[in-house]
């Protein structure tokens, strides 16, 4: 049975240590998650990033963005990447991290210190960039692992850490597997 604890911010804090002991130039890649339709998660050992749809079998395209003008999808936001140690904290193990709605999740710094908006990623074949976009937690967030996880991510550290996660785009078609490193280029 899976647990659907929610933590405290007590609680919270106390995985803090570990996370900003992120690797910074590089990181493996723990967890691919498609969403073929809304709340659908599908965790994948390998997948395809594509210059066109982002991670091949992933909603973003189809989903669009209410945010744009024509509802069109948001080139920069066409992957959403997680902290593999944060999503671990706040899921109060392994066997949720999917929830959180991500895509990519990476054993590293994603801070905009380490990784501003331009860094470039390789991860396997592909290669991603780093975009503006904030990538801030949702209601779902929220109601999936409780309003101090919400607030851990979005607030002090957490925020200026980017806790939630960083948006991306790809840059360069490739493969990817669990267990690639991804290095900043």
């Amino acid at each position: 049975m899976t647990s659907s604890r929610q933590l405290s911010t007590a609680e919270l804090e106390q995985g803090l240590d570990n996370i900003l002991q992120s690797p910074q130039d590089e990181g493996t890649l723990e967890l691919i998650v498609k969403r073929p339709e809304v709340d659908q998660r599908e965790v994948v050992t390998q997948g395809r990033l594509d210059v066109e749809q982002g991670l091949v079998g992933d909603n973003w395209l189809s989903r669009g963005n209410r945010h744009m003008p024509d509802g069109a999808a948001d080139p920069d936001m066409q992957l959403n990447i997680m902290n593999a140690r944060v999503v671990a904290l706040v899921a109060d193990g392994t066997e949720r991290r999917e929830l959180a709605g991500d895509q990519l999740y990476l054993d590293m710094d994603l801070s905009g210190e380490n990784l501003p908006p331009g860094t470039q990623l390789e991860i396997g074949d592909a290669l991603i960039e780093v975009t503006e976009p904030p990538h801030t937690g949702c209601k779902k967030f929220a109601s999936r692992f409780g309003r101090d996880a919400m607030v851990f991510v979005n607030s002090g550290p957490g925020k200026t850490r980017n806790f939630r996660g960083i948006n991306a785009k790809v840059v360069k078609s490739g493969d990817i597997k669990v267990g690639d490193v991804a290095r900043k280029r």
